[in-house]
């Protein structure tokens, strides 16, 4: 039988047990699949008190180049769903007492969660499905990421 009136005593609040991730990567393009991804990863971060950092590429698109005009609607659009995301994160944050930060970042989708996640080192990735039906034959992003095995990944449909 022990005294537990003779073991110190701390003042602070006892430290909860921290099992999960400290820092989540989350892949957004403002597409159905990449929210659900983004809602996905913004309640696993809040359950496991993490740091969730959302990330956005803007793709250069080949297509609307040579279209006189295209590439400003192109870039146009881009910005939008920046701008939207931007506003979805800071109501969110609000209610949900979230560490969220949002990277925008321009080129392949691929090479820029990678050059991310060399600079947050995540614990966790996050992406959506494709639903390109290409990306069932040559790969998506979600199996790039698994491949590259740094990473546990979690495809959400």
């Amino acid at each position: 039988m022990t005294d537990d009136s003779l073991l110190p005593r701390s003042k602070a609040a006892p430290e909860r047990c921290k099992d999960g991730p400290a820092t989540i990567l989350v892949g957004v393009d403002g597409s159905t699949s990449s929210l659900r991804a983004a809602a996905y990863a913004a309640g696993l971060a809040r359950r496991q008190r993490s740091r969730l950092v959302a990330v956005y590429v803007k793709q250069p698109s080949a297509y609307a180049v040579p279209v006189a005009g295209a590439a400003g609607t192109v870039i146009e659009a881009q910005d939008q769903v920046e701008r939207e995301l931007r506003a979805a994160i800071a109501q969110r944050v609000a209610v949900l007492d979230l560490d969220v930060q949002l990277v925008v970042r321009s080129g392949e989708p691929y090479a820029e969660l990678l050059d991310v996640a060399g600079e947050v080192h995540p614990d966790a990735v996050i992406v959506g499905r494709s639903t390109k039906i290409l990306h069932r034959v040559i790969g998506s992003l979600a199996v790039k990421l698994t491949r590259c095995g740094r990473w546990p990944v979690t495809v959400v449909p």
